[in-house]
């Protein structure tokens, strides 16, 4: 069970595998810039940089960085700029560049994922949750999140996934194609035995489907949550939690003390 902050980390490991395919600069580059483009380097846009230099945001392998563009165009340099006193002149403009706008992409990936609502439609708070049927933890979860959804304040979307046991994709489809997907979900975290049945094509894909969405996150646990919260200076950052959250993280993912 790890938790991981709006930190340098956590921000690494939401550009995994989606900065090649989320948030692309399509103006054209300078050469030293294109040639690290195509070396496998996704540039994500352009920043001022101090010295008469041309900044730009990228990633590679889930790490973003820095290009600086020398004054005269011919020179790139990856790395980290300090001024006179020491200060980073570099972290701010990568969250703002690169980190950032692949956190909005990724909250409009769980979106478009397959999920079941657990909930209030209209509940002011929404938190996905990647769930795996044999998951006891996943159960333990909605066990525990249960004050907050039946007072209407939260809403929980279960992104289907099947990776704990060879049966765990049926399972997951099953519960995504029942007639009440909602209504099968919450007996099975009841307790109800759950049988895995025959299902149609699609329904079997949007399981492959959330499952390349887990891998692409670089998760690895479940059940594995995310939700929106603010940041100091007012931003709205995703926060996440892999595993079961502590009591504490069960408040800050909740929004509030249990109602």
């Amino acid at each position: 069970m790890n938790y991981f902050s709006l930190t340098r980390l956590s921000s690494l490991l939401l550009l995994t595998s989606i900065g090649a395919t989320s948030v692309g600069y399509a103006e054209e580059l300078p050469a030293p810039v294109q040639a690290l483009a195509n070396q496998g380097l996704t540039i994500h846009g352009q920043f001022e940089a101090p010295g008469g230099m041309r900044g730009y945001g990228a990633s590679v392998q889930g790490q973003d960085m820095a290009i600086y563009l020398t004054p005269d165009g011919e020179h790139a340099v990856v790395g980290t700029l300090m001024d006179s006193q020491g200060n980073d002149l570099t972290e701010a403009q990568l969250d703002e560049h690169v980190r950032a706008p692949l956190e909005a992409q990724t909250w409009e990936l769980l979106e478009e994922s397959h999920w079941i609502q657990d909930g209030d439609k209209d509940a002011p708070r929404v938190i996905y949750t990647f769930t795996d049927a044999n998951c006891p933890y996943c159960r333990q979860l909605w066990e525990q999140s249960r004050p907050w959804v039946e007072a209407g304040d939260v809403q929980l979307r279960h992104i289907m996934v099947g990776i704990l046991a060879p049966n765990s994709p049926a399972l997951a489809a099953t519960l995504l194609g029942a007639d009440d997907p909602s209504t099968a979900l919450h007996n099975h975290s009841k307790g109800d035995s759950l049988s895995a049945s025959a299902q149609p094509r699609d329904i079997e894909e949007q399981v492959y489907a959330n499952n390349q969405l887990f891998e692409e996150l670089g998760l690895y646990a479940t059940p594995t949550s995310a939700f929106l919260r603010e940041t100091d200076n007012g931003d709205v950052r995703i926060d996440r939690i892999q595993g079961l959250p502590s009591e504490e993280r069960m408040i800050e993912m909740m929004g509030s003390e249990a109602p």
